[in-house]
């Protein structure tokens, strides 16, 4: 009753993600709905991983948790300075 419950919950934080993803007003709204939407599905996959007694889906949990923070990082840059090769020593327009 209590992993159903749990199960639920999370599904709800995911729906509630992917409307703020989707309406957004601001990109910066928009990728934290993905940092978002990435962290609940990591717990969802923890807790099927839990409910089907395979502790591998852990192991994939911590992958994707590691490529959630690598794009959400890769997307706040692009969204600084406009490209992904800037070496970010320097605000841009400063010359």
């Amino acid at each position: 009753m209590i992993l159903a419950a749990a199960t639920l919950a999370i599904l709800v934080a995911l729906t509630l993600g992917v409307i703020r993803a989707l309406r957004g007003p601001t990109v910066f709204d928009r990728v934290l709905a993905a940092n978002a939407i990435g962290t609940s599905a990591i717990m969802l996959l923890a807790l099927i991983g839990f409910l089907t007694g395979r502790p591998e889906f852990l192991d994939i949990g911590i992958l994707y948790a590691l490529l959630n923070i690598i794009g959400t990082l890769a997307v706040l840059k692009f969204f600084r300075y406009g490209d992904l090769s800037h070496p970010g020593g320097e605000e841009p327009g400063d010359s």
